[in-house]
């Protein structure tokens, strides 16, 4: 007969429905809201459950490894990111802890990524100076600008990510298609300030 911890393990894992989302740590089935990870090793997201979680509010835990993805989410003015090199409309941008900072547009086979110069990225601070307060790595500058929109946030990266997946999802052809755009406007439409 079975008892103990490989008991409650089996009967965790009888109980658990099989679309159920577990933490990427420990396994634990997770709620539909749930806070993510970044691996920041593998420049990935994790889902976390609330004891996984708490581990990573320090940001020293794992020596940075896994660092906890704040909430903050700040609607912006208009942000120029044209000194950026961005050549299309929706991109969001990441300052590292090297002080380095990353491009990301998301496209049908993912983010393409690339490295815009940093006097450019400098002058972007000088005119907004709430992107002072990026925190390194897990939080980014968020642009929407194609087809007229004017969305510029200060998000955090699971957002950014949930909006790669999105545009993957929708895209259809070389333009992208009928459904990515409105569901690219609805993404933005859906997004609320919330403090960290």
């Amino acid at each position: 007969m079975t008892s103990g911890a490989l008991a409650r393990m089996i009967r965790s894992a009888a109980e658990r429905r099989p679309d159920a989302e577990l933490c990427d740590l420990c396994g634990a089935e997770v709620p539909p809201e749930h806070r993510h990870l970044l691996d920041t090793g593998a420049e990935a997201v994790l889902c976390a459950c609330r004891p996984c979680s708490l581990l990573f509010v320090e940001a020293a835990a794992s020596r940075g490894h896994y660092r906890l993805v704040p909430r903050r989410r700040m609607r912006l003015p208009p942000v120029d990111t044209q000194g950026l090199g961005v050549p299309v409309g929706l991109a969001f941008f990441v300052r590292h802890a090297d002080e380095t900072v990353t491009a990301h547009l998301p496209s049908p086979a993912g983010a393409t990524r690339w490295e815009p110069d940093r006097a450019a990225w400098d002058e972007v601070v000088s005119g907004c100076p709430q992107l002072a307060t990026l925190e390194a790595d897990v939080e980014a500058l968020l642009v929407n600008t194609a087809h007229s929109a004017r969305h510029h946030w200060i998000a955090p990266v699971d957002d950014c990510f949930r909006m790669v997946a999105l545009v993957r999802r929708e895209w259809r052809g070389l333009s992208g298609g009928s459904r990515v755009w409105p569901a690219v406007e609805q993404f933005f439409a859906e997004l609320t300030e919330q403090p960290g």
